[in-house]
């Protein structure tokens, strides 16, 4: 139903538009701070976030300028996200990272507003919803030799059933007496992921005229995912506890800076 619903929004932008309208089209890149928010690793005393730092290489943009003041952008971009989070032994060291890696191709539709006067830098702010469609994802997690904090809630039997050579300390932590190899947890060639997910973007910043007919814009962007990327058996597998983990949702949330250059169909105001 919500892809339906998106089809529709892109169906009358692409048809829906005066014939007088203004439309330019152009090619972004962009390089973005992304988090994977879930409150399940976040509480695990296991696991310590770090900042994680992505390209989004290349995306495309299709608009239209209904007036001096309003009007619609589609984009396409391929965006690279996830989170690393370090594993943290009962020393307080760093032993161990899990590191969720996934590739979409977001696809927001934006209403954008812009400065009214003629001036040659001028200022956006655009907002809207975004279909991602995951293209890669994987999640993996390497652990070392050493002693673990149970989580709380997680029985030493939750443990066995993910490290079968853990050994009970009988105070609360437990011990791995080998290092543990990289371990795929979940797959999207496994259907572990949603294939598609809502979103809502937004970002404001600047239009720069460069000649009659090209604009750079440079603007801070910021997505964020309402719903979880993970499929729904893999969500009540965690919720029944059949993993040593605190289960908690999920969201993606990303927040950068996106440049861009654009060809405009028409004279550009401040050259008219």
């Amino acid at each position: 139903m919500k892809l339906k619903i998106y089809g529709i929004l892109l169906m009358v932008t692409l048809f829906c538009f005066p014939a007088m309208a203004q439309i330019h089209i152009g090619a972004t890149t962009a390089y973005n701070a992304t988090f994977v928010l879930d409150k399940g690793l976040s509480e695990d005393p296991r696991y310590n976030s770090t900042y994680t730092y992505n390209w989004s290489p290349v995306g495309f943009n299709f608009g239209v300028d209904l007036g001096r003041k309003f009007g619609l952008q589609l984009e396409s971009i391929i965006s690279n996200q996830g989170q690393i989070y370090n594993v943290i032994n009962t020393a307080k060291e760093i032993a161990g990272t899990r590191k969720i890696d996934l590739q979409y191709v977001n696809i927001p539709l934006l209403l954008k507003f812009m400065g009214g006067g003629s001036g040659s830098v001028r200022g956006n702010f655009n907002f809207g919803p975004q279909l991602g469609l995951m293209t890669k994802g994987i999640e993996t997690l390497t652990t070392q030799a050493g002693n673990y904090e149970m989580p709380e809630g997680v029985d030493f039997a939750d443990i066995i059933e993910d490290y079968p050579s853990a050994i009970d300390n009988g105070n609360g932590t437990y011990t791995l007496p080998n290092d543990v190899p990289t371990t795929a947890l979940l797959e999207k060639e496994l259907n572990d992921f949603k294939t598609a997910e809502f979103q809502l973007a937004a970002a404001f910043g600047l239009d720069i005229d460069l000649s009659k007919n090209l604009f750079l814009t440079t603007q801070v962007r910021a997505n964020y995912s309402f719903t979880d990327m993970r499929n729904e058996d893999i969500i009540n597998s965690l919720k029944a506890g059949d993993f040593s983990e605190i289960f908690g949702g999920r969201a993606n949330f990303m927040v950068g800076v996106q440049v861009g250059l654009h060809f405009y169909f028409g004279t550009l105001r401040s050259f008219k």
